[in-house]
């Protein structure tokens, strides 16, 4: 039995990969539990199209009845999309369950990049990573992104990580398992909404192929795991850091009056956080996840060029 057992690698990304030409690697739970619907579906089509539109192939991944796919057709993103929260969220804890018995999940970012590496895709866009939940001293409240990230040989593109996180404390976790974090055009960590943070990155690289010559060199010395390259959301889309702040600290006092954790915390916040801001953060969560999937394509393309 091939590691491509369970995979089902769509044939426009198929085609790609065996051309050595550029492919991006897209989540799946921003369709189902990242927006409502049918922003959603809307969002998921555009984002592919700005991958195309940059000189790469998209490869949105997902788990349908059963089987890994690495490159949706637009009814499985609308089947998605239409299904919402009752689509399984899937990290990697629980692919073989949904695999096995033959249900439909949608792909972390964690989950995303098991399958990208397996397609043998290198570069992933999202929105943000997950990371350290505030009170994870007493919690352990910590995303499985952060161990993946470790350990799978993908680089993620986002937009840093979301800000409803304990950033510090997701920096110390990546420096510890030795994940390096890049800041694109910028020294200081992106906290997702806003353009940046009180938190310096690892290191400033100014331009897609710096970052692809990063990943070369890791990869060829064979050192594990994958990068975090952090993309400041446009400045026109930017949201003031108070009004952000505001609406975080007022969500998470109604998740924890709910009794909301674990993987249900952040679709929760998120949305949350859309409606006490006025539906001010979806459309800047739009924004930055097309931004993201611009740089993406940029860095795979450089990447492959090196690696031809």
């Amino acid at each position: 039995m091939t590691r491509h057992a369970y995979l089902d690698i769509h044939p426009e990304v198929a085609a790609a990969l065996a051309a050595k030409q550029a492919v991006v690697a897209l989540e799946s739970t921003i369709i189902s539990h990242g927006m409502p619907y049918p922003h959603n579906v809307a969002t998921a089509l555009q984002v592919e199209a700005e991958v195309r539109a940059h000189g790469a192939v998209p490869a949105t991944i997902a788990i349908i009845n059963g089987r890994l796919k690495a490159g949706l057709s637009h009814e499985e993103i609308e089947l998605l999309g239409k299904t919402g929260r009752d689509v399984v969220k899937v990290s990697r804890r629980d692919i073989p369950f949904i695999v096995a018995s033959g249900q439909t999940g949608a792909t972390t970012v964690a989950s995303t990049m098991i399958v990208a590496a397996m397609a043998g895709i290198r570069v992933f866009a999202t929105g943000g990573i997950g990371g350290v939940h505030r009170g994870a001293q007493q919690s352990f409240d910590i995303s499985a992104d952060l161990q993946e990230l470790a350990q799978t040989p993908v680089t993620v593109v986002c937009a840093g990580a979301k800000s409803i996180l304990d950033l510090g404390l997701t920096l110390e976790y990546l420096e510890t398992h030795g994940v390096p974090v890049i800041g694109y055009q910028t020294s200081t960590l992106p906290a997702f909404f806003t353009r940046d943070s009180q938190f310096k990155v690892d290191y400033r690289l100014d331009s897609p192929a710096a970052i692809a010559a990063a990943m070369k060199a890791k990869w060829d010395l064979q050192l594990q795991g994958g990068m975090v390259v952090t993309n400041p959301i446009p400045e026109q889309y930017a949201m003031p850091a108070d009004k952000i702040d505001s609406a975080i600290e007022q969500a998470l006092q109604e998740a924890a009056a709910q009794g909301i954790s674990g993987k249900e915390s952040t679709p929760f916040l998120l949305a949350r956080v859309s409606e006490l801001t006025g539906g001010n953060s979806l459309a800047s969560n739009i924004q930055l996840v097309l931004n993201n999937a611009r740089l993406a394509s940029a860095i795979a393309n450089n990447y492959c060029q090196l690696s031809v």
